[in-house]
């Protein structure tokens, strides 16, 4: 079993483990769910992973992301101006 310890201010309830956590608490958790404590970071941190553990790939970015973007202003509205009055020439 993977061992993480609870960083929050104030003791906490997990469903998981069928008990309340206090802070600074260290538990062991299932090493197939090691991934679910880890991945939030501002709550847990790692005290020791499973035996086996490989840490996941991060997704790739899209590949519109990494193309180069021109910088294209936005679209600004037409100005539009009252047509001035001009005398018709009669004749």
């Amino acid at each position: 079993m993977a061992r993480v310890r609870y960083l929050g201010p104030e003791p906490v309830t997990v469903p998981e483990l069928g008990r309340a956590v206090e802070p600074d608490e260290v538990v062991e958790v299932p090493d197939d769910r090691y991934d679910g404590y880890i991945c939030q970071p501002a709550n847990w941190e790692t005290v020791e992973e499973p035996a086996d553990y490989v840490a996941p790939e991060p997704d790739p970015e899209p590949l519109e992301s990494k193309q180069a973007q021109p910088d294209v202003p936005a679209a600004t509205p037409a100005k539009r101006t009252a047509a001035k009055s001009v005398p018709q020439k009669e004749g």
